[in-house]
This record gives C-alpha cells, sequence and structure tokens, in this order.
C-alpha cells in the first residue's frame, strides 16, 4: 500500500472515532514516539559502550561473566523496550480496545528473566532466588493459559 493511501484510510477511520479514542489515539502515538526515542539512544549508547571497551581497554572478554551480564542486560532492556512499543502500535492500529494482557505478562516475564540474568547468584539470598523463580513459573503458566485457541480447522475431531 503506498504511503497516500494509508494516509487516506487512517483519515477515513479518524472520522469515526469518539472524541475519548482520539485522545487516546494521540496520547499512544506520543507514547510511541517517546519509547522509539529511549530505544534509540539505548541502541547507542549499548554499542558505543561495546565499542569503546573493545577500543579503548583491549581487553574485552564476553567470555567473562561480568561483562556477559552487563551486555545482555543492556540487550533485554532494548527488547524489553521493542516489545512494549510494539504492544502500543497494536493498539494505535485499532486492531484492539485494550492493551493486550499477553503483551503485558510477556513483557512482565522478560524483565523477570532479564533480573536473574544480570543477578549475581553467589551474592543473592536464596529466598530472592526463590521469589524469582516462583514469579518466573507464574508468569509463564498465566502466558500459557492466556495462549490464543486453535483455529477450528486444525483442532483434530475426538474418535
Amino acid at each position: 500500500m503506498q504511503l497516500k493511501e494509508q494516509l487516506a484510510a487512517t483519515r477515513a477511520r479518524w472520522g469515526f472515532l469518539t472524541l475519548y479514542q482520539k485522545f487516546e489515539h494521540v496520547v499512544v502515538l506520543i507514547l510511541t514516539g517517546l519509547i522509539g526515542i529511549v530505544i534509540v539512544f539505548a541502541v547507542w549508547n549499548l554499542m558505543l559502550k561495546i565499542v569503546l571497551s573493545i577500543v579503548v581497554s583491549g581487553s574485552f572478554d564476553p567470555t567473562d561473566y561480568s561483562v556477559f551480564q552487563a551486555i545482555f542486560g543492556m540487550i533485554f532492556t532494548v527488547i524489553i523496550a521493542l516489545e512494549f512499543k510494539r504492544s502500543l502500535l497494536v493498539l494505535a492500529e485499532r486492531r484492539d480496545n485494550v492493551v493486550q494482557v499477553r503483551s503485558v505478562i510477556l513483557i512482565a516475564l522478560l524483565a523477570v528473566v532479564r533480573k536473574l540474568l544480570i543477578l549475581d547468584v553467589a551474592a543473592t539470598e536464596a529466598l530472592q532466588l526463590f521469589a524469582l523463580a516462583a514469579a518466573i513459573l507464574a508468569l509463564g503458566g498465566v502466558y500459557w493459559l492466556m495462549r490464543a485457541p486453535d483455529p477450528p480447522e486444525r483442532k483434530q475431531p475426538v474418535p
């Protein structure tokens, strides 16, 4: 679809929205733009940190656990921001009227996994590790329960 056609379709849909839906749409677009700016700066910062640590120090060792934690912690932060932005874009396209619960659960699951990834296991109390494991199991279970049902043509008849 060409840009002119997309703009015309968006203008046509805009006329049918209520005042509150227009307000909500503008807020979602502003939030999407702000998150996009944050993502660009986060990727830029990540790239600079990796390049500078390779060039300046010359002792960049990605197999060192602390370096691994720092790099993948930053990468997971960008992934979480991208997922959050995607869920706002789905809302902006008016495919759904509310933010999908599955997206929120996925973002929470990614955040807990990121926390586990950057956590120093040797210096962390067992109770905190148990709590994070319970959170992952709970969020994973809810995400599994919220999965989309199979379309009718994929379901097999019971003999």
